[in-house]
């Protein structure tokens, strides 16, 4: 048994997953200066095992980062960023800071190695997260690619930065596309890539935004904002999605996002179903409500990236996380379409080293 599963078992799960993460991360933002070195992900010119990946217009060391949800705040992206993940998505950002839902609300069910959260979009708001991802931005300039050689490739600045926002609780469904645009206007002009998350469950009426005839418009509110504070570059602009939605749903944003010039799409998102768990049924009941993600999702979030990449063709971005695991899952999401890797409730169960077994394993595949 390594290390890091002995301490989960032992220390970890008898600690309140909130107060956990909170620890873990304080270590990981303090220890980033140590790790780089010795783990070798030093950004500053260093070689990266991995093979680099060209999606969205940018250059990613390789494929994998980390999901939404870690760094809400902007507050640790070189910690991270040192472990090995060679994107940071930051977030999920609302227009209106807010504390999200009371507590208790982030649970562990071990036995099927999956969280169940019903945070609720808690952060800084928009205008405290931008104001540190341009002190962030200032001191690390966009990547730059280096030589490639071997497998190994040097990137002379940091993680490729992806900023996620989402509707903040207070505004009413008939004016999220307004309070969206107030946070890309905000964060747009640091960010590498936008993401707009309708898919949570945790904000009474953000799931409904994923109507087609609700999404099209608040995306195009969306990219109209960035591009007006952005004037000399274009941002990317991607959406993510529930591994709730029907077939057919899944198949009407694949057709949105290529009719609106979208640049990609997240797949997938937390379910709020229960079906299969392994963990016993008066416990889930004791959980109660919010997103479940982890390995339960593996299958689901793979079904729907695939059924993706078939109805879009091969030009547009596929996000694929749900699930990921092993270097193995990590294959066969790429085999479904996947052009870039996330993870996180991979990363809490696996530990700190995970990022970079999963990037040395697919690289080992030449």
């Amino acid at each position: 048994m390594r290390a890091y599963d002995l301490l989960f078992e032992h220390a970890l799960t008898r600690v309140d997953p909130e107060r956990a993460h909170h620890a873990a991360f304080r270590a990981i933002r303090a220890a980033a200066p140590v790790t780089s070195r010795l783990l070798g992900t030093r950004h500053e010119g260093r070689a990266h095992v991995g093979a680099p990946v060209r999606a969205l217009g940018l250059s990613f060391p390789h494929p994998l980062g980390l999901a939404a949800g870690f760094d809400k705040n902007a507050v640790g992206i070189d910690g991270l960023a040192a472990l090995g993940f060679g994107h940071v998505e930051v977030g999920t950002v609302t227009g209106e800071p807010q504390p999200g839902n009371p507590r208790p609300r982030l649970f562990r069910l071990t036995a099927d190695r999956a969280i169940v959260n019903r945070m609720g979009f808690n952060n800084d708001g928009a205008e405290v997260v931008a104001r540190r991802l341009r002190r962030w931005r200032t001191a690390n300039p966009p990547v730059a690619e280096a030589a490639s050689q071997d497998g190994r490739t040097s990137f002379l600045g940091p993680p490729i930065l992806g900023v996620n926002i989402g509707k903040s609780k207070v505004v009413p469904e008939d004016d999220a596309a307004r309070d969206y645009e107030k946070s890309a206007g905000l964060v747009a002009p640091h960010a590498d890539y936008l993401v707009v998350n309708v898919s949570s469950p945790n904000t009474p009426g953000l799931r409904n935004l994923q109507a087609v005839e609700k999404l099209e418009p608040l995306l195009a509110a969306v990219r109209r904002r960035a591009d007006e504070v952005r004037p000399d570059h274009r941002v990317p602009l991607l959406v993510k999605i529930a591994p709730d939605l029907g077939d057919e749903d899944v198949a009407a944003v694949a057709d949105l996002a290529l009719a609106s010039g979208l640049d990609g799409i997240i797949a997938t998102n937390t379910t709020i179903g229960r079906a299969g768990l392994a963990t016993p049924a008066a416990r889930v009941a004791e959980v109660g409500a919010g997103g479940l993600s982890g390995r339960p999702l593996t299958e689901r979030s793979e079904a729907v990236l695939r059924m993706l990449r078939e109805r879009v063709g091969p030009d547009l971005t596929l996000v694929g996380v749900g699930g990921i695991t092993t270097v193995d899952d990590a294959r066969r999401r790429l085999a479904a379409g996947a052009d870039l890797l996330q993870g996180y409730t991979a990363f809490v169960y696996e530990g700190p080293l995970w990022p970079r077994r999963i990037v040395r394993g697919l690289a080992a595949d030449g």
